[in-house]
């Protein structure tokens, strides 16, 4: 079967990761002796250099790993919160918001990627602090040479920079124009923060986990968060149209700490188990997709699924992402998630599934509990509206009426030689989320644009609450030993082209490659999660390899189906690991022509 690249297949390591450098950095690490945790580090960090349109420092990190000793999966949480002052009454009674602008200062979560890494190489790593930092900083000062993206989304935002954020322009724009793609781009500020911070980790002594403490503490305690809260205290313009100053202050950073969690973990069809984060996060939807799917006809012929597939996949993700509006969230009931994912809420939900597209948003009564939906969907308010026409709050991949990707969010996936397994999927605080803090060379991230300003919602805008992220890394356990580490760029696709994949892989046979190669779709008839909050009853994006037919035979049962081209959906990369030969395998997605894998 033709695929874009081959499959990898190796004994020493593996990564796949949205761009090449990365995955080069952290196979760099594995050759040297470090582990996959080493690796993923090394590689997050040269994702914040080289695709900054896509995540950055002011960010977060959602992972999921389990190590050679522990086959238990484990989540690291470098998602940060709402600050203190972020409060429904702020933002909508004082402010007169109805919905948390998706660029600038009121968007602002407290940054966790930095707190996130660090912590995960403190626990887990074997490598010091300047061992991995040490490409991201030479991509940073030296340059690195731009793809076409960047240069593209830096003329989308253009006008927004040179005339409400003086300090992204100085940083992004060449003579007032985007960098040309190929051309070399650097940040040496951002260089000079991370010197910084690694001096200021390295004074206390020589311990290789007492220097990682201490930069954190630099970053959360120090002159990063004193540099955050005395920049957002001079408003700026954000797509409300108006001009806000942030809520976050050194305080909020310095409360803040990553942590550990136990994932939720389902078992599936041929001994699988699915690992995702909680119930705060979007995570749940794949499982709940997958429940829903068991018995289903799943074909594939040729490596390419039939309209009966597509049909049933697309119904079913109707149903998980309307529960997700409804149930999901950091303020819901600790309850539901066991009732969400159970076979018996499943099968009741499975029969709402017919041979028709359906047209209405239909959460369920997970152990008999009643819907609310926030008013903004309740009344119908996104419903086919205009993805912000401004194109400046470009959130997380989302799909143009044309049919064209964009977004922001990159993925990395490791694995060992010993065993160890690691999926991240980090993002925020892409270069056009809110304004360069010309200190540090980076901008804050923009995930509070996913909270509700509506009172009493799973979802709801309140302090210390974290946003029901998009982010959903994967891990696939076979027979209960790590086996698959999976993941995918996407917003509100993220959870829809990883099933592609599963599907793909699991039941139709493909090697990673393969799957990830094999045509993908996803519907868009469920609330965004990114300002300006819209969807589209109905609507199918799919690639056209599906085949004209099963395309036509799509919209013969009612689905709204937009062609999106050949080569157009997904940003997947995949390690696995053979339980009983030990062999490695990793597999990136060719569409962008940014991902790859790296190993041997």
């Amino acid at each position: 079967m033709f695929t874009t690249r081959p499959e990898l297949a190796g004994t020493h390591g593996m990564v796949a990761s949205t761009h090449w450098l990365a995955s080069a950095a952290g196979m760099a690490v594995l050759e040297a002796d470090g582990n996959a945790f080493d690796a993923a580090v090394a590689a997050g960090f040269v994702l914040q250099v080289v695709e900054p349109h896509l995540n950055g420092p002011g960010g977060e990190v959602p992972a999921l790993f389990t190590t050679a000793d522990d086959p238990r999966p484990r989540a690291l949480c470098g998602q940060g919160p709402a600050p203190a002052a972020a409060t429904i009454g702020h933002y909508r009674d004082e402010l007169g918001l109805d919905l948390v602008p998706g660029t600038g200062f009121l968007a602002t979560t407290v940054p966790g990627a930095w707190d996130g890494w660090l912590l995960l190489l403190r626990d887990h790593g074997t490598k010091p602090l300047r061992e991995v930092l040490k490409y991201a900083i030479g991509y940073a000062r030296d340059g690195f040479p731009i793809v076409e993206r960047i240069s593209t989304t830096i003329d989308t935002v253009r006008a927004m920079f040179t005339e409400h954020w003086p300090s992204s322009a100085q940083l992004w724009l060449t003579d007032g124009a985007a960098p040309k793609p190929g051309s070399v781009l650097k940040n040496p500020v951002l260089a000079d923060t991370w010197e910084r911070l690694l001096a200021e980790g390295e004074a206390a002594g020589p311990g290789r986990e007492a220097q990682i403490d201490a930069a954190r503490r630099a970053w959360s305690h120090g002159f990063v968060a004193e540099a955050v809260e005395k920049f957002v205290r001079t408003p700026h313009r954000d797509n409300s149209g108006r001009d806000h100053a942030g809520v976050i202050t050194a305080q909020d950073m310095a409360e803040f700490e990553a942590g550990y969690e136990t994932p939720l973990t389902v078992d599936l069809p041929g001994d699988w188990t699915l690992a995702k984060f909680g119930i705060w996060s979007q995570g749940p939807a794949l499982a709940q997709q997958l429940r829903l799917l068991e018995g289903d006809r799943i074909n594939y012929v040729d490596g390419v699924a039939d309209a009966d597939t597509v049909h049933v996949a697309v119904e079913a993700a109707k149903l998980a992402f309307a529960d997700r509006e409804a149930w999901y969230g950091d303020s819901a009931d600790p309850g539901v998630l066991a009732d969400l994912v159970s076979r018996d809420y499943a099968a009741a939900r499975r029969a709402l599934i017919g041979d028709r597209a359906s047209l209405e948003l239909r959460p369920g009564s997970p152990g008999g509990r009643d819907a609310i939906l926030a008013a903004h969907v309740a009344e119908g308010r996104g419903v086919d509206g205009e993805k912000d026409p401004s194109g400046v709050g470009i959130g997380e991949p989302t799909v143009s009426p044309t049919g064209e990707s964009r977004g922001d969010t990159v993925h990395i996936d490791v694995v060992d030689r010993w065993g160890n397994l690691i999926s991240a999927t980090p993002s925020g605080g892409w270069l056009q989320s809110s304004p360069t803090i010309p200190e540090l060379g980076f901008c804050l991230g923009s995930r509070a644009q996913m909270f509700w300003l509506d009172e009493g919602l799973p979802n709801s805008l309140a302090p210390g609450k974290r946003p029901r992220i998009t982010l959903s890394p994967s891990l696939a356990l076979r027979g209960g030993v790590p086996t698959m580490a999976f993941g995918t760029p996407g917003g509100d696709q993220q959870d829809q082209w990883q099933l592609c994949f599963w599907l793909a892989h699991v039941h139709g046979g493909l090697n990673l490659q393969a799957a990830i190669d094999a045509p993908a779709w996803h519907t868009g008839a469920f609330p965004g999660s990114f300002y300006p909050r819209a969807w589209e009853p109905g609507r199918v994006v799919a690639e056209s390899r599906l085949g004209a037919d099963t395309l036509a035979e799509l919209r013969r049962r009612g689905h709204d189906v937009l062609d999106a081209g050949p080569w157009a959906l997904g940003r997947l990369s995949a390690v696995s690991r053979d339980p009983d030969s030990g062999l490695l395998r990793a597999a990136a997605n060719a569409r962008g022509a940014q991902g790859y894998a790296a190993g041997r």
